[in-house]
């Protein structure tokens, strides 16, 4: 029991300060974790940490909400995209054989931390509001068309995906993005999640609630700190977070 308790611990700890620092999915962290070291079926290790991630997403999205770094009505534009296009993402994968792309989000986590330490993200909210209403809501709807397809179809990569679309493409400032991206999430891991557990059955009781606990601490301390810090710091911790995780993900990924 303390074995699992360690293990589910340290990998709240990765999942919770990803979520609370760059809305990354707590799927990336804690699936390979329980997988690798306590043995979990694939299967039952993502809803865990699909079912991690909704408490965590959503406690940090409340932070950011009430730093007024959240955009709820293009938020929500975006969820129902990603959700609609994630359902049509996997049923075509599930037409196309060996789509599966293994270490995507890894990568991505790597190479997004890099980016975020040596090219930050340094949009103002004053140059992000300068957007008009209805160009950003086609924008929103353009862009969870891309991240939920693509999240349907290779099965891995939204919060990351969200981040990058978000900071680069919609020109969001990096608060406002988080705070954004964690409350989508909140919405899409709570699905899964669900959908997992009414296949699957119900997962090993006390990793779940270790997970849970240990992501939602995290991802509660990541949030605040990332609320008060300057551009400059979240932009070197957020990058230092994700190219940390992303390297020990891959080590865990290369130890199965």
């Amino acid at each position: 029991m303390m074995y699992k308790f360690i293990i589910c611990f340290i990998a709240g700890i990765g999942a919770g300060l990803g979520t609370g620092f760059a809305g990354m999915s707590a799927a990336a962290v804690i699936s390979p974790m329980l997988i690798t070291f306590l043995g979990l079926p694939a299967y039952e290790a993502v809803g865990i940490a699909l079912a991690s991630d909704v408490l965590a997403s959503a406690i940090s999205a409340y932070t950011y909400g009430r730093n007024k770094n959240l955009d709820i009505r293009n938020g929500l534009v975006m969820m129902v995209t990603v959700l609609v296009c994630t359902l049509f993402g996997s049923f075509v994968a599930s037409k196309v054989p060996n789509t599966t792309m293994g270490n995507f989000s890894v990568f991505m986590t790597l190479l997004l931390g890099i980016k975020f330490i040596v090219r930050p993200v340094m949009t103002t909210k004053e140059s992000m509001n300068q957007v008009g209403g209805r160009k950003r809501i086609i924008q929103s709807v353009l862009c969870g068309i891309i991240v939920g397809f693509i999240c349907g179809f290779i099965g891995a990569g939204g919060g990351m995906m969200m981040l990058l679309i978000l900071t680069s493409v919609l020109g969001y400032e990096l608060k406002t993005a988080v705070g954004t991206s964690v409350f989508i999430m909140a919405f899409t891991a709570f699905t899964g999640a669900a959908s997992h557990f009414a296949i699957g059955g119900a997962p090993d009781i006390w990793c779940l609630l270790f997970c849970v606990a240990s992501t939602l601490l995290w991802a509660r301390v990541a949030a605040k700190f990332a609320n008060k810090a300057a551009p400059a710091t979240l932009n070197r911790a957020t990058g230092v977070v994700l190219a940390t995780l992303g390297a020990a993900i891959l080590g865990v990924n290369y130890l199965k």
